[in-house]
């Protein structure tokens, strides 16, 4: 986004996502602003196909549908784990991975499957990446992103969190993100750093 930013009055804000563990998370982190949040799937608004092929891309056209449909302004957040040695996957198919049901035990044994079939000597180095987009009604809209280096460990640990959090340790950290206190991760993590930029530009 170019050119200069814009200021979110309080009031109501759109979260584009039907993702619980999103929502609560970036509920907590609109919390001091005087944003109501309300989320999208609370509007009975349809999730749009994600034909992006970045996580931006993604995040965009989910904060613009819901900024149409609902006639608010509408955050959305597209994040994903990415591997290394898996050439970046799941990537953007992050939440794909997981299936129909949503199961991320399902996908975190994918990934380390796809590792296993890899070799022993096959790194464990991942990141997890956020882009946050804020879409007004009009269609001006302001996207930013975050980013957090770790590896992953198997078995899961931590009940905590959602998605992959379980295998993903924060590089300079003893716990993962599934065993981390959720102010513990919301204070470094990649959705947190995602947001510091957005505060910082529309608050």
């Amino acid at each position: 986004m170019t050119g200069a930013h814009r200021r979110l009055a309080p009031g109501r804000l759109v979260i584009a996502s039907h993702n619980e563990g999103k929502v609560r998370e970036i509920r907590a982190l609109l919390a001091p602003f005087g944003i109501e949040p309300v989320s999208a799937a609370s509007l009975d608004l349809p999730e749009p196909e994600e034909t992006g092929t970045t996580f931006a891309a993604n995040a965009e056209l989910k904060a613009r549908a819901s900024a149409d449909l609902s006639g608010l302004p509408a955050l959305a957040d597209d994040s994903g784990l990415c591997v290394e040695a898996l050439g970046g996957d799941p990537g953007i198919f992050s939440a794909r991975w997981a299936g129909e049901s949503k199961d991320f035990g399902v996908a975190m044994q994918l990934v380390e499957d796809a590792l296993g079939k890899a070799g022993p000597e096959t790194g464990r180095d991942a990141h997890f990446v956020c882009a946050l987009s804020l879409c007004w009604p009009d269609g001006h809209i302001e996207t930013f992103e975050g980013r957090s280096d770790g590896t992953l460990v198997w078995p899961p640990r931590g009940q905590q969190g959602f998605g992959y959090d379980p295998m993903f340790l924060p590089n300079g950290h003893k716990q993962t993100f599934g065993e981390m206190d959720p102010d513990a991760k919301h204070a470094m993590s990649h959705r947190a750093k995602a947001f510091a930029k957005l505060v910082a530009a529309v608050f």
